[in-house]
C-alpha cells in the first residue's frame, strides 16, 4: 500500500470521530430529558451538567477534524 492510500485510510479513521460524536451527544440529551422527566425540580442544575457533557463530546469531534486536516496536510 502506498503512502498516499494510507493516507485516505487515516483521514477517513480520524473522521470516524464524528460518528462517536453524534451518538454522545444523542446519549447526554435523552439523558438529560429522562432525568428532568423523573425530576424537574432539578432541572437548573442537571442542564448545567449536560452543557459540560456537551462540550466534551464535541471536542471529540474536533480532535478527530484536526487529525483528519493534518493527515491531509502531511500528504
Amino acid at each position: 500500500m502506498d503512502a498516499g492510500a494510507a493516507a485516505l485510510i487515516g483521514m477517513g479513521l480520524a473522521a470516524a470521530g464524528f460518528a462517536g460524536a453524534g451518538v454522545g451527544i444523542g446519549l447526554v440529551f435523552s439523558k438529560m430529558i429522562e432525568a428532568v422527566a423523573r425530576q424537574p425540580a432539578a432541572e437548573a442544575k442537571i442542564s448545567k451538567y449536560v452543557w459540560i457533557g456537551f462540550a466534551l463530546v464535541e471536542t471529540t469531534a474536533l480532535y478527530g477534524l484536526v487529525v483528519a486536516f493534518l493527515i491531509m496536510g502531511m500528504r
